[in-house]
């Protein structure tokens, strides 16, 4: 009988940081070996715990959950994310204005379904989380990746995004906090994006996912403060904020042009329809999370949990002959790059797979975020100070040698 192949649209979708690598850290795990998991930003299993208020409120409207919800979300969560959009200073911000997903993920995965037609291109930060390309590729786009300058802190290149727009470009997407390299971009980098999606009548999509979770003072600004003449869609939610990762709960935030956008709104509207509605248990979470006390501010402030572990993955990293990072001004991850010519690094897949086999740490190659060249790595610094010292001392065993055959 003929073999029951994949969808053509999947042919160049790729998500490598649930890829071939984490398979085999599975197969290992299996054998009974035990790995150090430092590939994905999932708080909870590293004992960041959300905060009792938001779990208590959950449990205590459980029974008022049973039904669908209206489909862009509850009332009451919706209310208290506009409320919070008044605190970013976006403007004109309507309840109606606001769709609540299962997770940020099923968001863009949505919005660019219903922007995107075959041909149609979008501007996507290199290095960028993947999903973005994904969903752009699985709409029958393509993604046209925007060189981030790891020399000027990670910075989109302004003019290498110029360079990059065509008569097909429809859309630009930002990550601010940046995953995977911890840039906070500034009010005036922001400016210089946004000119460029006006002189090109481009969508702007801001994924500001990690917005609370900033170090060394960084303020974050939000793109769609800054503009009201274009067309902006802001997604956020709970995931990395109040570490509600499992909760599946994120929103899209649409302000600016919405008069020029009328036709893209409704299509919006209508793929929430068709999903029904999102996972109403985890909109009992929202208002409570947004309205109550920020515990993450203590997290990320001096002497706290993760910036302490931001410190000691970004030292260690910078220690170890061969191997170099910028610092992270946010969000959870460090990026650092690594001497090709001397670990002799052809793959930066092989060299991951290298790691785990010997020192039985999972992290992310770089090519995973798109990334051109096999010279960087992502890893994940939630591991508690002891845990994550131990790690950077194995990873620091495995380059002391590595030369990849």
């Amino acid at each position: 009988m003929q073999e029951i192949r994949k969808s053509d649209k999947l042919a160049n979708v790729f998500y490598d940081i649930r890829g071939p690598v984490l398979e085999a850290a599975k197969r290992m795990e299996e054998e009974g070996h035990r790995i150090l998991k430092l590939n994905i930003g999932n708080p909870k299993p590293f004992g960041l715990d959300a905060p009792e208020e938001i779990i208590q409120d959950v449990i205590y409207n459980l029974p008022d959950s049973e039904g669908y919800s209206d489909s862009k979300g509850l009332f009451s969560a919706r209310k208290a994310i506009m409320q919070y959009a008044q605190q970013k200073k976006i403007q004109n911000v309507a309840i109606e204005d606001i769709i609540i997903g299962n997770g940020v993920s099923e968001l863009i995965v949505a919005s660019m379904q219903g922007l995107i037609n075959n041909g149609d291109e979008v501007l996507i930060p290199a290095p960028d989380y993947p999903l973005w390309t994904g969903a752009v590729t699985l709409a029958g786009g393509r993604a046209v990746h925007y060189i981030c300058d790891e020399q000027s802190d990670w910075y989109p290149d302004l003019d290498d995004m110029r360079a990059k727009v065509t008569d097909r470009t429809k859309a630009m997407v930002l990550i601010n906090p940046n995953n995977p390299t911890g840039a906070v971009y500034p009010k005036e980098l922001l400016l210089g994006m946004l000119e460029i999606a006006r002189e090109n009548n481009l969508v702007v999509f801001s994924d500001e996912i990690y917005d609370k979770i900033l170090f060394d003072g960084v303020e974050h600004v939000s793109t769609a403060s800054l503009a009201d003449d274009l067309l902006i869609i802001t997604m956020n939610g709970l995931s990395k904020n109040y570490r509600l990762a499992g909760f599946r709960s994120g929103w899209m935030i649409i302000s600016g042009a919405k008069h020029r956008a009328r036709d893209y709104i409704q299509g919006l509207e209508m793929l929430s329809s068709m999903r029904l509605c999102a996972n109403v248990p985890a909109m009992f979470a929202i208002q409570t999370a947004l309205g109550g006390y920020q515990s993450i501010d203590d997290l990320v402030a001096e002497g706290g949990r993760i910036r302490q572990q931001r410190d000691i993955a970004y030292e260690a990293l910078n220690s170890i002959p061969g191997i170099s990072c910028v610092k992270p001004k946010g969000a959870l991850y460090c990026f650092p790059r690594m001497d090709v010519q001397k670990f002799n690094i052809r793959n930066d897949e092989r060299m991951v797979l290298d790691l785990l086999e010997q020192q039985k740490i999972l992290i992310v190659h770089g090519a995973a975020f798109n990334w051109s060249t096999p010279d960087h790595f992502r890893v994940v610094f939630l591991p508690r100070p002891e845990d994550l010292n131990l790690a950077m001392d194995r990873v620091g065993q495995f380059f002391a040698s590595y030369t990849q055959i």
